[in-house]
Formats: C-alpha cells, structure tokens, sequence
C-alpha cells in the first residue's frame, strides 16, 4: 500500500465488492491506477459509456446477487449524469455503493479551469435527498471509516444507495506507512426490526376471525424467500393473494400458478374484503383504489375494510421527493419487516385456527377464489388464440412465445413483464424476476439487466430481458458493455415504436376536452425514422435478429439467439409490437 487509492481497494476487497462499473474520469484516476495496478483488476472493471449505466448496472446487481456492488461516477459532471439511476435505486430500495472523485478540495493542487468548474464545495448536496447517506473523508486516515460507514449503512434496512466523495488529492497522496484495514466483518449491519408480539397477535386474531379476508403485497419480492410462507398463510385462511408489483413493475412475491393468486380480479376481491393485510405496501391507494386517467381522481374499492400494515416505510422518509406516497388510514400499523415477521404471524394464525369452527367455509371460499383463477388463466391463453395473427404483433403473442423458448430453461427475467403478459402467462414466480426501476426513471431497462447478466454470469441462468423501445433508447451504448464484458443476456424488444404511456395520457386528455384523438402521436411517436435497434446493437457487436413483425418468425428468431446467450453472448431480438 503505497497511495491513498490503495487503501481504497484494500477496503473494497475487504467488504467484499467484486465488481465497480465505471466510466473513466480523471478526478479518480489514482483509484483507477489502483484497482487495475495494486489490486489486478480486483474488484473487477466493468466498463461503461455512461454514468447512468454504470450506476443502473449496479441497481440490477443488487437485486440479483443480494448485496451492493460499486460504481465510480466522475466528479460532479459524472454525479449529475448518475442522478437518475441514484433515484431509481432510491426508490427501489437498492444497495449500492457509489463512489465519486472530487475536487481536489485544496485549491492549491487545482489544475487551471477543469478543476475549478468541477469541483463542488460538498458534492454530496447535488444528491443528499435520495441517498442514505453521502459523505467525504477530509484526509486518507478518515477514509476507512467513511466507507465501512457508507458500507453498513447501504446494508441496512431499509437498503438503498449511498455516496462517497473521494478528494483527488487523497486518492494521489503517498503514504507514509500503510493504514490499518479494518475487519469488515466487524462492521456488519443489524438484524431488521422486528414486529411487535402483542400487535401481530392482534392481526393473527383480525385475520382468522374475517369473514373475507385478502392479502396484499407490493415490494415483498425483496426478501423472495418468504413466498412460501406467504402461500402457506394464505392458503390457511383461504386468502386471496393480490401483488401489485405487477403493475408497478415491482418485484414480484405471489407466484402467479398459485390457485389463490387474485392479481388478475384486484378489484372485486378488494370490494367484498372485510380485512386487509398489507405487506410492505407503500402505495395504498394504488393497492385499494381506481384512478381515472383524464381527471387523476382515485376513488378507494372499500373503505370500509380494516387495514394491518406491515413495513418499515415509517423508516425511510427524505421530504424532497414524495416516495412515501399518500397518507392512508390504517388501522394495525406494525414496523417491522414483513419477510421476516410472515413465519411468526403464521404460526399465531394456526394456532388460533386449530380453534375456530368456520374450516368447511374457508374451504368454500378456496374453491371458489380457485375457480375464478383458472378462468382468468384460460381467458388470457385465449387471448393469445384471437391475437396470434395480428401484425404488428400483440403483446400477449409475443410473451407467449418468449415463454414458449424459455420455460425448460433455468431462466430469470432481469427486467420487464412484457407490459403485464409475462406474469399472466408463465410460470412467473418469485426470484425469478427482480422487477422494474423504482422510481420510474427511464433509461433503466438495459444496464439494469446488464448488473443481473453480471451477478449470474457462470451460473447457467437464461438471463432475459423484456425492454421497451423508449426506455431502450436512452442508454443503447449499454450494448457495449454486453459486447465487451461478454454478458450472457436475451434481451427481446417490445417495439411500438411510441412513449406509449404519455400516448395514452394524450388519448385521455383529447378526449377529456373533446379535442383531436388522432393528434395525440404529435411529439410522442418514434417512427419517423424508426430506429433500427438490430442494426444498432450489431454495431456494439451484438448478435441480433429483426425487426420481425410475425409471430411465426419470433420462434425461430428466440431460439437462434438463446443458442448465442446460453454460449456466453449477448443477443438482441428486435420485435415490432402494437400498443
């Protein structure tokens, strides 16, 4: 160890960081000569052309691999650059641990201009408000305690992204003698909180006593083990299971085959429901309400339902963005979280059942909640059936076949539901799919499914991602990444060549004021020219198949390139889709 930068990767290795996506800036250029020099390129390079895709990549790392990995954003140009994919993980509640070169502080060592336009006087503030914490260790002896702060912090709950200013200056400085690396180990976040044993006994006798009761997820999906035990909890109270990850593009924790999976009928079961579970939702006007697109009104299903809230929300509120959503009533508030406090509760609710009378009525309500998910699982795969001819071709039609590829493989989907159609018509469960951005940040799609490549690369996983033109467009150059790191990833394109979203935002306001429908494409479409994302990625050195507009010619499309991916490649498969 013989410069500050040293020290850096010496605690990086010693926390367990593998891998640092970057895009090369010279305000850390000695912790660049480190890691390739002092440390033999571990942690791991990895390449990008962005900031956004750098810290984007590390977003789907952390959900795939279940701990941070890092990315190294260029002073406060790179940290700008990098703001969106911060918020994401903000939102997402995704550890990751962001590194910054700055300054150097001391004016003194400043190079003419570049160094005084690009250096912030505390260049955390440009994202204190959707960090869990920034920092900026003010010599090189402070340099292991602000990154094993920031390490642990990240870690623990709620996880999220935090911030580390490295001055120049430090990173450069010669040491007079190695610094101490501490026991990373030693450093460990706490345990999670857990609930209150009066409080989930309180919710154990709610439940067990309902006369139709439901349970809600929404960001559950974080801690996918704990599917089973929701099933089991379920299935003992004959509960319909409603995940509204699958419109907000969350992480998903209902597996989608299970017989009480009543994502697909939300709002009848919300309506006729007398109890409420609510497990790490957030958003309860989105899990118990109807909004009206031209008028933003929400109007609640039932307001009549008494609501047990499980989540550590309370925890994690910044004031300048409102992630925390609206104030709902509820009325069995418990902090804790919920993966961890389900076997608990479980146990609670059997014990009270082996004491309750009403088993033959809960067994009714099973079979028939059973019975309205086998129809609506028919009346999709029908769905298919009417839509198979249709070109540009249907979504449905195109999830279909995607399944049709992949479901004898060992696969996960890094990104994307298809627009809704993968989670009704495959086998879609838990730990198989990490959900979308978060914070509904644009230009996520594609790095983020880069980071999940890169936690399963050598594994044997199909990774596939289901991208949309728009979000595609923002960071295509994150293709070379795939190129040049060699990342086995499927990425199938859901091309309606439009921001299809704000098109029907258009839609509904048009006809709202009784204006034009047919001018809601003006400013939205993206067709004149259409990009060419086959000729694109091929450009990056991609393998890639389209634009295919058939679903006859989407098969043998798939299975050429998951041939490429399960050999070790990226491959791209452009598919021109409707609305």
């Amino acid at each position: 160890m013989r410069y500050g930068s040293d020290l850096v990767v010496d605690l990086l290795r010693a926390m367990g960081i593998e891998h640092v996506a970057l895009n090369p800036g010279a305000t850390f250029r000695g912790l660049h000569d480190s890691l390739v020099n002092y440390g033999g390129n571990q942690p791991e390079h990895i390449l990008t052309t962005h900031e956004e895709i750098a810290v984007a990549l590390a977003h789907g790392y952390a959900k795939a691999k279940g701990r941070p990995m890092a990315a190294i954003v260029h002073d406060i140009v790179g940290l700008q650059h990098a703001s969106m994919a911060i918020f994401n993980a903000f939102c997402d509640r995704a550890p990751i641990l962001v590194l910054g070169g700055g300054g150097p502080m001391d004016a003194t060592k400043r190079r003419p201009w570049i160094d005084w336009i690009h250096t912030a006087l505390v260049q955390g503030n440009q994202v204190r408000d959707y960090v869990k914490l920034d920092d900026q260790p003010a010599s090189v002896n402070a340099i292991p305690e602000g990154l094993l702060r920031a390490w642990r912090v990240a870690r623990t709950e709620p996880q999220g992204p935090v911030y580390v200013c490295l001055d120049a200056a430090l990173q450069e400085q010669s040491l007079d003698a190695p610094i101490r690396v501490p026991d990373a180990a030693r450093f460990e976040p706490p345990s999670p909180p857990h609930a209150h044993a009066r409080a989930l006994d309180e919710a154990a006798r709610w439940l067990v006593e309902a006369r139709s009761p439901i349970i809600v997820t929404e960001s559950l999906g974080r801690r996918p083990e704990a599917s089973a035990t929701l099933c089991r909890l379920a299935e003992r109270l004959a509960a319909p299971m409603i995940d509204i990850a699958a419109d907000s593009a969350g992480r998903p924790s209902v597996p989608s085959l299970h017989p009480l999976d009543m994502t697909g009928a939300r709002d009848e079961f919300v309506r006729e429901a007398d109890v409420v579970l609510a497990l790490d939702v957030t958003s309860f006007l989105a899990a118990l309400g109807q909004t009206d697109r031209a008028t933003r009104e929400v109007r609640l299903l039932n307001e009549g339902a008494r609501i047990i809230a499980i989540s550590l929300d309370d925890y994690a509120f910044r004031s300048w963005a409102h992630t925390f959503q609206s104030l709902a009533p509820v009325d069995l508030p418990i902090a804790a979280d919920a993966g961890l406090a389900l076997p608990s509760l479980l146990e609670l609710v059997e014990d009270r059942l082996k004491r309750d009378t009403r088993a033959q009525e809960r067994q009714q309500r099973a079979q028939r909640v059973g019975s309205r998910h086998a129809a609506l699982r028919a009346e999709w795969a029908n769905a298919v059936k009417l839509e198979r001819a249709s070109k540009p071709l249907a979504p449905a039609v195109l999830a279909a076949e995607i399944w049709d590829v992949i479901k004898d493989e060992d696969w996960v989907v890094a990104n994307g539901t298809g627009k809704g159609w993968a989670r009704r018509l495959w086998d879609w469960q838990p730990g198989r799919s990490y959900g979308g951005s978060g914070g509904a940040g644009l230009g996520y799609g594609l790095p983020a499914a880069l980071g999940v490549a890169l936690a399963h690369r050598g594994s044997g996983k199909v990774c596939v991602n289901l991208q949309s033109d728009g979000d595609l467009l923002y960071v295509v150059s994150g293709f070379y990444t795939a190129a040049h790191h060699r990342l086995p990833l499927l990425t199938v394109t859901f091309n309606n060549r439009t921001y299809g979203n704000d098109e029907e935002h258009q839609d509904a306001v048009a006809k709202a004021r009784g204006r034009p429908v047919e001018n809601k494409v003006i400013g939205i479409r993206i067709d004149d020219p259409p990009p060419d994302f086959a000729k694109i990625a091929a450009g990056f050195g991609i393998h890639t198949e389209g634009p295919i507009d058939s679903a006859d010619a989407v098969g043998p499309a798939l299975r050429r390139a998951l041939r490429v991916v399960k050999d070790g490649r990226p491959a791209l498969v452009d598919v021109l889709t409707r609305l």
